[in-house]
């Protein structure tokens, strides 16, 4: 079996997964984090060290357990970004008094210069990625996803639970 030309292709076979929320959200996130990649690469970052930046940014003295919590990062991932970002000059890390174990998080004057650099490539990339959609449409977009991300576990749950109750 050979595979079709552009003019000759197959029709679309996923069209029953495109029903789907949760593929249409992975196919957009595959399509869209490679890019964003590739945007903060000549900034030294990737997503998740950009991500880890500005919550340090936005939110210094934060502990590093919060910053994981926020983001959603393994804590032994989050010390290796927290490590390069620090190695880098952009942050610092200071010891809780009263904890010798926990670790707060502060931006260096170097990394708040370079994150706002980086975050104005970024709100660039962002402004072309969203063009065709109107401020009401981004900001649907938006509140959309959130909720989408805020009934994740809840509608695991319950799927767990139909499927004990059945078996």
């Amino acid at each position: 079996m050979t595979r079709g030309t552009p003019d000759t292709a197959p029709a679309v076979r996923d069209a029953d997964l495109r029903r789907l929320v949760g593929y249409n959200i992975q196919r957009a996130s595959s399509a869209v984090m490679g890019a964003v990649n590739r945007v903060l690469k000549p900034y030294g970052l990737r997503r998740a060290s950009y991500s880890v930046l500005s919550v340090v940014v936005e939110t210094p003295g934060l502990r590093q357990a919060d910053v994981s919590d926020v983001l959603a990062i393994e804590r032994p991932n989050l010390v290796q970004i927290i490590d390069g970002l620090e190695k880098a000059g952009w942050i610092t890390r200071r010891r809780v008094d009263g904890d010798r174990r926990a670790y707060e998080l502060h931006p260096t004057l170097a990394g708040r210069a370079h994150y706002t650099e980086a975050r104005g490539a970024l709100e660039a990339f962002d402004a072309k990625l969203t063009a065709s959609l109107g401020d009401a449409a981004v900001a649907a977009l938006i509140d959309g996803l959130n909720a989408v991300e805020g009934a994740g576990p809840e509608a695991e749950e319950k799927e767990a639970q139909r499927g004990t109750a059945t078996s």
